[in-house]
C-alpha cells in the first residue's frame, strides 16, 4: 500500500507515464553539434560519447557534480568507492573530453567531499589553473561513534586562463551586525531592519548559509544527491554573465539549468540516466524567468535562518526604498 504524502510534501516526482512524456523532450550527440543545437537541451547520454560531439570553446562555466568517491545507488547506475588513484583515473577520463569545450576566460567548478579532493585537485591542476576550495556546510548527516560527523563538502575553483568572470558584488552575503556602529546616529555601512541591522559582506570559501533540499521545498526531487539552488546560484552569479553557456556535465535533478533558466543563462544539461533527464525536463517546464530562489531575494544572498528580515528587505526593495 502506498502512504499518502503530507500536503507540505513538495517533492518532485516523476511517474511511469511522465517519464515517457518527458523523455521525449531529451536528446543524444551523434555528431559534432552548434551551440544553438545544444542550448536548452538534456543529453541523456554517457559523459564521454556526449563530451566528444560538444562544440569546440563554447562553455562560459562548467558545473560538475560527480559520483563522490563512496558506494551509492543512482536509480538504475551505481558507483562503487576505489582507491584515490583509481578516482583520479576515472575522473580525468572524462574531464579531458570536456576540456575542448572550453571558452579560454571559463571557470570550472567540481564538487567533491573529503575522500575524493585529492584526486580532483590533482587531476584539475594537470589542465586547468585551480583557484581556491571552498567548503561548504552541509547540515544534514548522521553522528558517528567513533570519528567526527562528515558535515562538509567540497567545490573546487578552477580557470582556464587568468582571464575569467568573477562579480564579488553578486554573491556578497548579507549578515546580522554583531556590533552596529552609528555615525551621527545613522547606521554606518549596515542596513537597519524590524529584525536587527545587517551588512552585506564579501564571500568567502567557507559557505555555511545553505539549506541541503528536503521535503517541504518547493526545488526537491526525488534524486538522493541534489545540491541546493542557491548553491548554484552563488557559483553561477559570480563566475558568469547574462547569456553565457553554462553546462552541467553530472546533471542528475538539474538543480544548474533549473537556476540558469532562472537567472538569464543559456545551459546544456548531460544526463546518463533516462528517469533523471526527464526529471529535468518535468523541472524545467515548471520553471518561469525570475530569481525565486530560497536564501536569495530582492538580489541579495542571505545568512540562514532570516527569512523574516529577507521578506521585509524585499518588500522594501519592491516599495522603492533603500
Amino acid at each position: 500500500m502506498t502512504k499518502d504524502r503530507s500536503p507540505r510534501n513538495k517533492t518532485m516526482t516523476l511517474s511511469a507515464a511522465e517519464v515517457r512524456r518527458f523523455s521525449t523532450d531529451i536528446t543524444t550527440l551523434k555528431a559534432p553539434s552548434s551551440v544553438d543545437a545544444i542550448a536548452g537541451r538534456t543529453i541523456c547520454q554517457d559523459i564521454i560519447h556526449a563530451a566528444k560531439y560538444l562544440p569546440a570553446r563554447s562553455v562560459d562555466l562548467l558545473f560538475i557534480d560527480p559520483p563522490y568517491n563512496i558506494d551509492k545507488e543512482f536509480h538504475a547506475e551505481s558507483f562503487r568507492a576505489r582507491s584515490s588513484a583509481g578516482y583520479a583515473e576515472y575522473m580525468g577520463s572524462w574531464f579531458r573530453a570536456l576540456v575542448p569545450s572550453l571558452r579560454r576566460t571559463a571557470s570550472i567548478y567540481v564538487c567533491g567531499d573529503w575522500r575524493s579532493s585529492a584526486a580532483i585537485y590533482d587531476v584539475l591542476s594537470r589542465h586547468v589553473i585551480v583557484r581556491s576550495r571552498i567548503t561548504w556546510e552541509r547540515e544534514k548527516g548522521r553522528g558517528a561513534k567513533a570519528n567526527w560527523k562528515n558535515a562538509s563538502e567540497d567545490i573546487w575553483f578552477a580557470t582556464v586562463s587568468d582571464n575569467y568572470a568573477f562579480n564579488t558584488d553578486a554573491v556578497k552575503i548579507m549578515r546580522r551586525v554583531i556590533a552596529p556602529y552609528t555615525e551621527n546616529g545613522k547606521p554606518k555601512d549596515w542596513e537597519r531592519t524590524a529584525h536587527g541591522g545587517f551588512r552585506r559582506t564579501h564571500a568567502s570559501n567557507l559557505w555555511t548559509d545553505l539549506t541541503v533540499p528536503y521535503w517541504s521545498m518547493p526545488e526537491n526531487t526525488e534524486h538522493p544527491t541534489q545540491k541546493p539552488e542557491k548553491l548554484l546560484a552563488k557559483i553561477m552569479l559570480a563566475s558568469s554573465n547574462e547569456g553565457d553557456m553554462v553546462l552541467d556535465a553530472f546533471a542528475g535533478s538539474g538543480t544548474a539549468a533549473a537556476v540558469a533558466k532562472k537567472l538569464g543563462r543559456r545551459y546544456c544539461s548531460i544526463e546518463k540516466d533516462e528517469r533523471y533527464a526527464a526529471l529535468i525536463e518535468k523541472r524545467l517546464a515548471g520553471i518561469e524567468r525570475g530569481d525565486r530562489i530560497q536564501g536569495y531575494e530582492g538580489g541579495v544572498f542571505w545568512e540562514r535562518n532570516s527569512i523574516a528580515a529577507q521578506e521585509a528587505f524585499a518588500q522594501r526593495r519592491t516599495h522603492g526604498h533603500r
